[in-house]
């Protein structure tokens, strides 16, 4: 009458036996402390990554400072959606965990025409109202894989360019005009050396926009 009901619980024949005296996992604090410590690497360096990766992004006109801009963005991709010629992308983790999502211009896939519908939705002032007459929100620098500096023959550039910002050398080599590009990447967008040079392995443009950020410390 007093027995135990697990005293007396029969083996099953069918199972294995290993499985029969299996005992629960213990909780393994070595295993804990490694995956913590392996979490927080990730967390370091993707705040790593943001504070390298952030002076390298060129943000929509009217951004406000860095700091600013990551404390105020929701990335709530309206900026993004508003963007009639599709030139908002939105940031990867490449540019830092805080940068994900946020919107970062991309010339690869449009132009900006500063007609200021980013700065309209904001909810928050991320992107402050701009006088798109003076607005700039990086510089046209001309790379090494542009075909001009080496044949002279491609002026796409400085044909597609609206506010005459490119000028040509003797040679027919680009020159930017630091004063009248405002960085609306028209330039980068149309710029076809990528594709002629394709077997060459190039993967940057011709010419391509930089923060005013980075193009200041190149010119120091």
């Amino acid at each position: 009458a007093g027995r135990s009901l697990t005293g007396n619980k029969k083996k099953d024949p069918d199972m294995p036996a290993e499985s029969q005296k299996k005992s629960p996992q213990k909780f393994d604090r070595r295993g804990l402390l490694a995956g913590s410590a392996g979490a927080a690497g990730l967390l370091l360096l993707g705040a790593w990554g943001s504070a390298e990766g952030e002076p390298h992004l060129v943000r929509p006109p009217g951004s406000v400072s860095p700091e600013g801009f990551l404390a105020r963005c929701l990335r709530c991709d309206r900026c993004r959606s508003v963007c009639h010629t599709n030139v908002i992308g939105a940031g990867k983790l490449s540019d830092g965990i805080l940068a994900l999502r946020t919107p970062v211009m991309d010339f690869r896939l449009g132009f900006c025409d500063f007609c200021e519908k980013c700065a309209e939705v904001c909810p928050t002032g991320a992107i402050a109202a701009f006088d798109p007459e003076t607005a700039k929100i990086g510089l046209a620098e001309v790379t090494d894989s542009c075909m001009a500096l080496r044949t002279g023959a491609c002026t796409k550039c400085h044909e597609a360019c609206p506010y005459e910002a490119i000028d040509l050398d003797p040679r027919n080599r680009p020159i930017v005009n630091a004063e009248k590009c405002n960085g609306c990447g028209k330039c980068e967008l149309i710029c076809p050396s990528h594709v002629y040079q394709s077997w060459r392995g190039e993967a940057e443009r011709g010419i391509v926009v930089r923060p005013l950020s980075a193009a200041s410390s190149n010119e120091e």
